[in-house]
């Protein structure tokens, strides 16, 4: 496949969609913008000056379709992932197209490796969900930390953020991921996914210094709990969350995020650190960077270009741990993110 085709980037508007673009600019991709409000794809067309402009909807297949005519791949950036991703892959695998999306919402990731398997399958095309920094930056990890280990007993992940300005995006994600699952918490425990009422709690998780000593809420969960799991046996996947951001987010009245530097990132700071464990013996991974959005871009775009370039996996529907060399992606994102893997 052609790098000079362009990758079309739907939601190109949102918050996370214009990181994405940038960065693809910023590596030389020719981009296509696609979304529904055309008027805001003109607009920022206007402003970046390179970029070719397809508006579409995701309730207009044929609309779809000619945004993705003749493209090399498409990163869906557009949420709720439960109402965008269906329409989106099923174009992409129409085109015979990779797709990569950067959905946190656990029941859409759900979604597409159970709904779309066998189509992609049969389109061998490759589809990345949740190559985001939730589900795919901590299933990468996850990967690497477990090495030649084939299974595990079970997975942490703890988000070390020393806050959280969600964006309005991202509020809605979870408005619908809420109604979805009728108020209820989720959990991956004893090999499934299992939906409760329990209330949460926190503990102390001691992340790498400097950040070190840390309350975090137990089993606040996010999409790693779905990616990690597709591939690795693994029958227990937890993932922590600092009470700080859990806080921040929980918060009507927490502002969105506002730029500090010329690439766009707020001042949030991030450690991500994961064990994992099997006969018990541990193996830890970490990484750390700078705004949970921004670093997205990174991930998806290393994404596309691993895609294009032939360095993948495996095809079909998989997740980045399992598309891709996970300590050699990660190490790849350097300077966005610095890590640190077991020798």
């Amino acid at each position: 496949m052609s790098t000079t085709a362009a990758v079309v980037v739907y939601g190109a508007t949102g918050h996370t969609g214009r990181f994405v673009v940038a960065e693809l600019r910023r590596r030389g991709f020719a981009t296509v913008i696609s979304g529904r409000d055309a008027g805001r794809l003109e607009a920022l067309a206007a402003e970046w000056g390179d970029v070719e402009v397809r508006p579409a909807a995701v309730d207009d297949a044929s609309s779809l379709d000619r945004a993705l005519a003749g493209a090399a791949a498409v990163v869906n950036c557009a949420g709720p992932f439960a109402l965008t991703a269906g329409p989106v892959v099923e174009a992409a695998l129409r085109a015979g197209l990779p797709y990569v999306d950067v959905a946190a919402e656990i029941e859409a990731n759900v979604s597409m490796f159970s709904d779309r398997a066998e189509a992609a399958r049969k389109a061998d095309a490759p589809v990345v969900p949740a190559m985001a920094f939730y589900g795919g930056l901590g299933d990468l990890l996850v990967t690497a930390a477990m090495g030649e280990w084939t299974a595990a007993d079970a997975v942490h992940v703890a988000y070390g953020l020393n806050g959280w300005h969600p964006t309005p995006g991202t509020r809605l994600a979870g408005r619908v991921s809420h109604e979805r699952r009728a108020g209820r918490r989720v959990r991956f425990a004893e090999g499934a996914l299992q939906y409760h009422d329990d209330e949460p709690w926190e503990q102390d998780w001691f992340f790498p210094e400097p950040v070190g000593r840390r309350a975090v809420i137990a089993e606040f969960t996010m999409a790693d709990v779905v990616t990690v799991p597709s591939h690795l046996a693994v029958p227990e996947v937890r993932t922590y969350m600092t009470v700080e951001a859990a806080k921040d987010l929980a918060e009507e009245d927490t502002p969105a995020p506002e730029p500090v530097d010329a690439l766009g990132r707020s001042n949030q700071t991030f450690v991500v650190d994961v064990v994992v464990s099997a006969g018990g013996v541990e193996r830890r991974a970490s990484a750390r960077g700078q705004d949970i959005y921004a670093v997205t871009a990174p991930l998806a775009v290393e994404a596309v270009a691993r895609i294009l370039a032939g360095r993948t996996r495996t095809t079909g529907v998989a997740s980045a741990g399992a598309m891709f060399d996970a300590a050699e992606f990660l190490r790849a994102l350097s300077p966005h993110v610095s890590v640190e893997l077991p020798h």
